[in-house]
């Protein structure tokens, strides 16, 4: 932690204390902790690998538009000058810090109906939130490494010894090549700002329902493509459950989503961030620059992902499954 109880409570104007601050949970970018004191509570997100900050304007515009149509989600708290992300003192290490309403709740049960209904009128509402995108969406979401990059990544992973080295040569050699031919640009014909990370560990499910956090992703993506994701995600990923993803689907299209998945085109943001993420981790478990931590928590990324990889035979499955539904 480069910042301290005293930071935050005078960069956001909090009071004198005494403050508490405890780490919760550390995700592939930032670290949250909870800043409490005096009978109240925030959340601290530590931005772990630098931030762009047009990135965070976009979250906060896109977190507002969607509380306005009914779509509860953390507030994402100003400092005392008005901006939403504070830059501890490069003395200090120069992280980044962003503060939230703390939520009370436990994570989203995605085999109940009634979140699966929720969930399908949220994405809806999204969309229609952020209709009228006209910048293209960030290449996480449109390309993936090519042949070359991943031999090189491998050749490196190899040259470190990671035990995981074997595993990544064999799903270059298969799944990588077989999800990658799927990746491709997306047109601009149903371009919408959205949330970008429709995943149920994203969902609190506290006292007043359900609450959406993780928006440091919004942009711009393909609505198709956003919807196929989630429909697979909520759905159990490779452990697919057709009646979960048809519930999610009919409630989508009842909240007026206009999404559809037409073949494995539809995924093809599934499989590009599925890619990445195996991609930038890897290169971040042999990077000398990060701390062991953080070596060892990617290096646990890569194995949990090569395991869990999308099953283009489930994204056939889904594809037949939602095809009588609307």
């Amino acid at each position: 932690m480069h910042f301290t109880a005293d930071y935050i409570a005078e960069t956001y104007e909090l009071g004198a204390g005494p403050w508490t601050m405890t780490p919760v949970t550390r995700g592939a970018l930032g670290q949250i902790w909870r800043f409490s004191g005096i009978g109240s509570a925030w959340a601290v997100k530590e931005l772990l690998f630098g931030c762009d900050e047009e990135q965070v304007h976009r979250e906060a515009a896109l977190r507002q538009a969607a509380e306005d149509l009914g779509i509860a989600s953390p507030r994402l708290i100003p400092n005392r000058h008005g901006a939403h992300v504070s830059q501890v003192t490069a003395s200090s290490g120069g992280s980044y810090v962003k503060l939230y309403d703390w939520i009370d709740g436990a994570e989203a049960d995605a085999s109940d109906p009634d979140i699966l209904d929720w969930f399908g009128r949220t994405m809806a509402l999204l969309h229609t939130a952020g209709e009228g995108a006209t910048e293209a969406p960030d290449s996480w979401y449109e390309r993936c490494p090519q042949d070359t990059e991943w031999k090189a990544l491998h050749k490196q992973v190899h040259q470190a010894d990671l035990p995981w080295s074997d595993a990544l040569g064999r799903f270059i050699h298969t799944s990588a090549a077989e999800l990658a031919h799927w990746v491709t640009p997306a047109g601009p014909g149903d371009l919408v700002t959205s949330h970008l990370d429709l995943q149920p560990q994203n969902v609190l499910v506290g006292p007043d329902g359900p609450v959406l956090l993780d928006w440091d992703n919004a942009g711009a993506t393909s609505a198709e493509r956003e919807f196929a994701r989630a429909v697979y995600v909520w759905s159990g990923g490779n452990q697919v459950n057709i009646d979960s993803a048809r519930r999610l689907a009919r409630a989508y299209w009842s909240a007026g989503g206009r999404a559809a998945i037409t073949g494995p085109q539809s995924f093809s943001m599934l499989f590009a961030t599925a890619l990445n993420f195996v991609h930038v981790q890897a290169e971040c478990a042999i990077d000398q620059t990060v701390t062991a931590a953080q070596r060892e928590f990617a290096s646990g990324q890569v194995v949990a992902s090569l395991r869990s990889m999308p099953d283009l035979e489930v994204v056939s499955r889904l594809t037949a499954a939602l095809e009588d539904v609307r």
